[in-house]
């Protein structure tokens, strides 16, 4: 019963962050969502433990919680030592393709889609980015995967806050394409590929969505 009860908070929250009810920076205070949701603090202190685990809210000592606001700046870095470590991933994999690697990557790019045609917007954003750890994870390198695994977590919220369904879509194009240009063993057209499809993800984030309120309780209802 807990348990459902704390996933209850957590996708009631994420949805509302998700969906751009509540601001970045917003305080979290627990006696307010324990009031909202009929629960103890307790069961909202695990929710938002979750959430803090998957970088969507921030948790400080003695402050207590807040939506996360990863900087713009953060994002555009973030991205620009992706382009640098993916180019090279993507020609190291040229060179060890195999067909079961490229399964592999056909069976998640259709997850991805399958998300994107839900409307799914956590899952979908989950799996795009999870694409270029599988990627890694595929060539045996442990090292780079939790690499990759670590800078997507960074720019996570604001590609959750800030991609547009179109967007997300055009992503699973790109996608489904770079797995077409590593099946044939095609380097420089992989490299390029990857390359123009992370400039396409930075450049179609929405930072000047407009945010209709910070108010918990109407960000709730």
């Amino acid at each position: 019963m807990e348990s459902s009860t704390t996933h209850a908070i957590v996708e009631a929250l994420t949805k509302a962050i998700v969906e751009h009810r509540l601001h970045p920076g917003t305080k979290l205070a627990e006696q307010k969502l324990a009031d909202h949701f009929g629960v103890s603090r307790t069961l909202v202190r695990q929710a938002l433990f979750q959430l803090s685990q998957n970088r969507l809210i921030r948790l400080e000592p003695a402050r207590g919680a807040f939506v996360a606001a990863p900087s713009v700046m953060e994002a555009r870095q973030v991205f620009a030592v992706r382009r640098m470590l993916e180019a090279e991933m993507t020609r190291a994999f040229v060179r060890e393709v195999t067909p079961a690697k490229i399964k592999a990557l056909k069976e998640h790019v259709a997850r991805e889609k399958s998300a994107v045609d839900q409307g799914d917007v956590p899952g979908r954003t989950e799996l795009l980015g999870d694409f270029h750890v599988r990627m890694a994870e595929l060539m045996g390198n442990e090292v780079l995967a939790q690499l990759l695994g670590e800078l997507i977590s960074r720019c996570a919220l604001i590609t959750l806050m800030y991609q547009t369904t179109s967007a997300a879509e055009h992503s699973n194009d790109e996608h489904a394409e770079i797995v077409k240009a590593l099946a044939a063993k095609d380097e420089a057209l992989a490299v390029h590929l990857m390359n123009e499809h992370l400039l396409h993800v930075e450049e179609n984030l929405a930072f000047d969505r407009k945010v209709p309120t910070n108010d918990i309780s109407m960000a709730l209802s």
